[in-house]
């Protein structure tokens, strides 16, 4: 279901309303794209990685704070190119300094470019993930990226120079890491995959 959603025209918002509550939705470049719920062992990655950054870089407990970390928030970027004039995009997890977004703000969609996106890869939406979605975020102007893939056990990591994405290295199994942004504190890969 990581392709895009049949339809006879382009995408609009009310066809994200309309899918069903068991897919995420998304609006790239005008096409929709419904995919269903994460794989447990996707889920498991996100929320370990993503309670292991928010401790230190989110609550300042044992490292710095200063960001605003989120599970799944629904970005909206203006898209002049199509009819309903933005993509929609849901990152598995996004970060912003909290001197960006001092306040995570009402409403179910963010339109201020995260600082940092993570997408977990599956078989089904990393193609998606590597050829729709990170040229959005480049133009968007997000400075960092991280591409995790459960079944592989690797972390990938890019950096925005310009509008291209420069690889910022490749982890794997147990390395033990520190990845910008959140180089400030040491990341145990091993505790994402078991």
């Amino acid at each position: 279901m990581g392709q895009p959603a049949e339809q006879l025209h382009e995408a609009t918002y009310a066809d994200l309303e309309a899918l069903p509550a068991t897919v995420i939705g998304e609006i790239l470049h005008g096409l929709l794209y419904a995919m269903p719920r994460p794989a447990l062992r996707h889920a498991r990655v996100c929320t370990r990685l993503g309670g292991r950054l928010d401790g230190p870089f989110g609550l300042g407990e044992g490292g710095p704070g200063g960001w605003q970390i989120l599970f799944e928030p629904e970005l909206h970027f203006p898209n002049p190119r199509v009819k309903a004039g933005k993509d929609v995009l849901v990152p598995d997890l996004a970060a912003w300094r909290v001197g960006r977004m001092p306040e995570i703000p009402e409403g179910v969609a963010v339109s201020l470019a995260p600082d940092w996106i993570c997408e977990a890869l599956s078989s089904s939406t990393e193609e998606i993930d590597r050829e729709k979605k990170m040229p959005i975020y480049g133009r968007e102007g997000v400075p960092w990226a991280w591409l995790i893939d459960p079944m592989k056990r690797t972390l990938e990591a890019y950096v925005l120079e310009g509008q291209r994405w420069i690889d910022g290295g490749t982890w794997s199994d147990d390395a033990r890491v520190r990845v910008a942004p959140f180089d400030a504190v040491e990341l145990d890969l091993a505790m994402l995959w078991r």
